[in-house]
Order: structure tokens, then sequence, then C-alpha cells
């Protein structure tokens, strides 16, 4: 059956909005009819080799949809029901799932690798990060389906399947905020968003946002900052200054860039957490001297996927939706149809562009 989706034909070209063959799920398959998909820097970093996947391919990481049909051997999800769209599936049985820590699991991508689909003219195409949510439809493995728990509408749930999960993840689960204590949240991205109202859900005491746009203030402190810093060479002075010359007991960076994952760190008191969230590229390159390491006592630490264990923080984040403790709606610049994501990747190259909804 023919759908339509956006290819990325090759690495550093530009997306194509075309047809599809989308086969029927096999066993242990979900078909998943989308209702939106999230566009965000990560999936920018795929089109420019900063992450690798093979090509071509139909990326977009996060999405929520209806299921239109299951192959041999599902049982968690039948046709009608809500789900969520999980990237990183774990396995279940390697070295760091065995552990605990299902975010490292070292067979999450292995599906990204697949031939699911091919494009009209019989060109093998992979499914991105696992789930080619940048389409109308959508076959991936049983094991990146979530039900989606009730109450949650299915447009908004897609951004529960990345961005939600990681900030909410860097915030609860890497770094560990406790009641009371001080946070500094890094670029006010979608992840970032996300990291402030999670801070806020932790009890945090001070939340000051940090990011290079003074557009995104209002929006900053919407999500629970009570501080807004525009990032500079001074910014780990500004910190200091409202944090009794201490620093803040946490920063989350969300950028990925060298720059900021420095002001982070020096941002932090003695002996604090940070968490390094956003996707830099190989020449993003963070120094330190030996000295300091020892003197400031700091952790430093980076964060997959915010730590986090989809089965189980899914439902808790759900339910902050419910009960008006989490808003999706603010981590959204703009919604977008399908044929608008080549523009949004445009406008991200050039540094114009936000987070991006495609609704379908």
């Amino acid at each position: 059956m023919a759908v339509r989706a956006a290819v990325l034909p090759a690495i550093g070209a530009p997306l194509e909005i075309t047809g599809i063959e989308l086969p029927d799920p096999g066993p242990g398959q979900v078909r998943v009819r989308l209702a939106a998909a999230g566009v965000c820097h990560s999936d920018l970093s795929l089109t420019d080799g900063t992450m690798r996947v093979p090509v071509p391919a139909v990326l977009g990481h996060e999405g929520a949809g209806t299921v239109v049909a299951v192959g041999e051997g599902v049982t968690h999800v039948s046709p009608g029901a809500l789900v969520v769209l999980n990237w990183a599936p774990s396995c279940g049985g390697c070295h760091a799932c065995t552990l605990g820590e299902v975010w490292l699991c070292a067979n999450a991508l292995n599906g990204a690798a697949d031939v699911y689909a091919r494009t009209v003219d019989g060109t093998a195409l992979h499914p991105g990060l696992n789930v080619a949510a940048f389409a109308e439809e959508t076959v991936v493995s049983a094991s990146c389906v979530l039900p989606l728990p009730e109450g949650v509408p299915p447009v908004d749930a897609a951004l529960l399947g990345c961005a939600v999960l990681t900030g909410y993840g860097a915030v609860h689960h890497s770094a560990g905020v406790r009641p009371g204590e001080t946070v500094a949240v890094f670029g006010v991205g979608g992840v970032g968003l996300a990291a402030l109202q999670a801070a806020r859900l932790a009890g945090a005491s001070r939340i000051v946002a940090v990011d290079v746009s003074p557009g995104k203030e209002e929006l900053a402190r919407a999500a629970g900052a009570t501080d807004y810093v525009l990032a500079s060479a001074d910014t780990p002075r500004e910190i200091r200054a409202l944090t009794g010359r201490q620093g803040v007991d946490v920063s989350v960076e969300c950028a990925g860039r060298a720059v900021s994952i420095r002001a982070a760190w020096e941002s932090t008191r003695r002996g604090g957490r940070t968490t390094v969230v956003g996707i830099g590229g190989k020449d993003q390159q963070v120094t330190f001297n030996a000295l300091e390491i020892f003197h400031w006592g700091r952790t430093l630490s980076g964060c997959v996927y915010g730590n986090s264990d989809p089965a189980r923080d899914l439902p808790v984040l759900a339910a902050h939706v419910r009960e008006g403790r989490l808003d999706l709606s603010m981590l959204v610049t703009e919604r977008i149809g399908l044929e608008g994501i080549p523009a949004a990747f445009e406008n991200m190259l050039a540094g114009k562009g936000g987070r991006s909804l495609i609704v379908f």
C-alpha cells in the first residue's frame, strides 16, 4: 500500500516528499497511522551526518497514532489502539539492559539498518531511528509501540516519545534534582522547555533558563523559569550572582555546543552536577584542566534519552499531562503538514527555525 513520506535520499541532501510502498506488518510487527510527529534538531543531526543512519531513509523518531494492523504474535496492542512510538526499544538481554540501564541498550538501534519499505521505483528504504514517523503510516517492530495512556490527545502525545522523556528524565533520573535545589537549563528548545517544567515538578527553588534568543524569555518563564539569562561569555558569572555567588546545584545542557557545555559546567556550584543532554558533533571539543576537576568536585555526566525507561515513565508523564502539571503545547513552535518538513529543516539549518509538529 502506498503512503506519502519524507525521504532522506542521502546524507546532506534535502528531504523529498514522495510516495512509498509500505508492506503489511509481518510477525512481531505493527502498522500505525500517524496522528502527529515531532521535528527537532536530532532529526537535523541525522540529515547532516552528525548521527549516522543508513540511507535512503524515512526519518522521524517521535510520533503517535492509531494501530491499523498487527502481525502474528503481537498481543499488547490491537487495531484501533492509540499508541506512542518508542525509537529506542531495549532488547532486555544485553549488558546494559541486565544492569537496568535500558536507555543504553546495545541493540536498541539495530532496526534502523532494516529495509522496511520501498520507493515506488523499488529502491530500498530504511526506517531512520527505527520508527520512520515522517510518513502518513509506518510499520515498526512491536517493541517500538507503547499503549498511550488515557486522557492524552494523540497529536500532543507525539512529543512524549522523545523530547519530553528526554527533558524530564535529564532532571529526574540523570541529575536527580531534589526539592529546594537550584537548576539552570541551557537551551530553550523542546527538550529545554520539558526540562524547565520537570525542574518545576521536582520542586526546584530557583530555575534559570539560558538561551541566545531574547524572544524565548516569556515561554521559558511560562514553563517554570524564575530567571532568564541571555547566553554570553558572562553567563556563569550572572548565574553565580543569582545564587549567592555559589552557582546552581544542577546545570542541564540541551544545546550540544562546546561553549554551552563549558558554561553549564562553570555555572554549577562546587560539588554540583552538570548533565549534558544536547547532541554535539565531533568538532565540538570541550576542555578541562586537571586542577579544576579536582578543585570543583563537580560531576559531569552524559544523558541518553533522559536515562529513561519509556514503559515506566510514559504513564507518569501522562498523569502529569492529564492533571495539568505538564503542558505539551508550549514545546511546539509551529504546526505543519507533511509538505512543510523540507522548509522546517531549511529554517533549522539557517538557525531560524524552532520545533515543529507535523499533524497528519
